[in-house]
């Protein structure tokens, strides 16, 4: 099992244009493949865009250019290759005719292939009622002997998700959203330190003030962080199974907590007493 990977998350700029939506996640796909990242994680919506301010009008009937997203998305696979590194960005995922799109997350592997499409579960009540449909199952996917899980948004604010990635055996979550909500980073780092896996947070650039993208470790402390002033940019991490301030965490938090989840240390430890039953004495 591999100990080391690399991960960048990328803070790009996401607008209603998908043209130029795709031609910034691929500036930054560059630069993450040039800090030797083997993967990169983009916000909800980075390629597609998100429905928010003006594209609240647009995505009500759905006014989307299909055939020009599918072509960003492919040329984002095929530079995926060229680079030899995987990419996690967030898209619409078109449906049959007339059922609304999934919001989705594209994993595409280093060789530009489709390696999986996770479709937001947890939807708000504006994405359920009017723009998406949600998703129904959780998604995995391995990568240089570390289990991921994907999440987007306001499942964030759903910890039963993020427990039951921990229990499928995900060592690592990428977070991806469109948020200015600060609470979500807080949220997350208690998750990572909840569950010992790290977290890949990422938004898009406009959002960076009120919460920067980045990575967090598995005992809830940021590793890297992009700036919060409104740039785009790209951060890395090293996922390292031996790192030093890494060892509680990992090694012992973890596996404890595994154990204790499952119950039996305290059902061979109860015992029948009076005083225990006695709910109403000092």
């Amino acid at each position: 099992m591999d100990q080391i990977l690399r991960v960048a998350v990328g803070q790009s700029q996401v607008g209603l244009d998908h043209h130029a939506n795709g031609r910034e996640v691929r500036r930054l796909m560059r630069q993450a493949a040039d800090m030797g990242a083997q993967l990169v994680q983009f916000p909800e919506g980075a390629i597609s865009g998100y429905p928010s301010g003006e594209g609240k009008v647009r995505l009500a009937g759905w006014a989307v250019d299909w055939a020009g997203l599918k072509a960003e998305l492919e040329e984002t696979a095929a530079l995926a290759a060229e680079l030899s590194i995987w990419v996690a960005a967030g898209a619409n995922h078109r449906l049959t005719a007339p059922n609304r799109p999934h919001n989705s997350l594209y994993v595409i592997d280093e060789a530009g292939a489709l390696a999986a499409r996770y479709d937001k579960r947890r939807l708000s009540h504006t994405e359920v009622t009017g723009w998406y449909t949600p998703g129904l199952d959780p998604v995995m996917f391995q990568l240089g002997g570390f289990c991921f899980g994907l999440s987007l948004c306001i499942e964030i604010q759903f910890p039963e998700l993020f427990l039951d990635y921990a229990a499928r055996g995900a060592d690592v979550v990428l977070f991806s959203s469109f948020s200015e909500d600060p609470m979500f980073g807080v949220m997350a780092r208690a998750y990572a330190a909840a569950t010992n896996c790290w977290f890949a947070v990422s938004v898009p650039a406009q959002c960076s003030p009120a919460m920067a993208s980045g990575v967090i470790g598995p005992h809830g402390r940021w590793l890297a962080r992009c700036a919060d002033d409104g740039s785009s940019g790209v951060v890395v991490a090293d996922l390292d199974r031996n790192a030093p301030h890494l060892d509680v965490a990992l090694n012992k938090a973890k596996p404890w907590r595994a154990l204790a989840r499952r119950g039996e240390i305290y059902a061979q430890t109860r015992v029948d007493d009076v005083r225990s039953d006695a709910r109403g004495e000092f």
